[in-house]
């Protein structure tokens, strides 16, 4: 069903029932590990495809750098916000890459 490089590859299904009285199949929870990564500083117009390419030759490989952060939505992790005050410089934003 998934490609074995998925994070979803080893994941189990169940079959629901749904309201109309069908059934589907759906996927159970998947529990993120803890995932140590290492500090990474943002480039500009950073996406986690681009990232993965970098660090792992691999653009697939994007799910390893959201499951090293915290953020719910992995898109919220390269999004650039318009800084507070224009006037004051802000650090670059960084994430984390885990090394695999």
């Amino acid at each position: 069903m998934f490609k074995e490089s998925s994070r979803y590859a080893k994941q189990k299904t169940v079959q629901v029932k749904l309201d109309n009285g069908s059934s589907t199949t759906a996927l159970t929870l998947r529990r993120v590990p803890p995932t140590p990564g290492v500090p990474t500083q943002l480039k500009a117009n950073d996406r986690l495809d681009v990232i993965a390419l970098r660090k792992y030759n691999d653009s697939a490989k994007f799910w390893h750098i959201a499951d090293a952060n915290t953020e719910l939505e992995a898109r919220d992790l390269t999004k650039n916000e318009p800084p507070e005050n224009p006037l004051v410089l802000e650090p670059p934003r960084s994430i984390f890459v885990p090394e695999k």
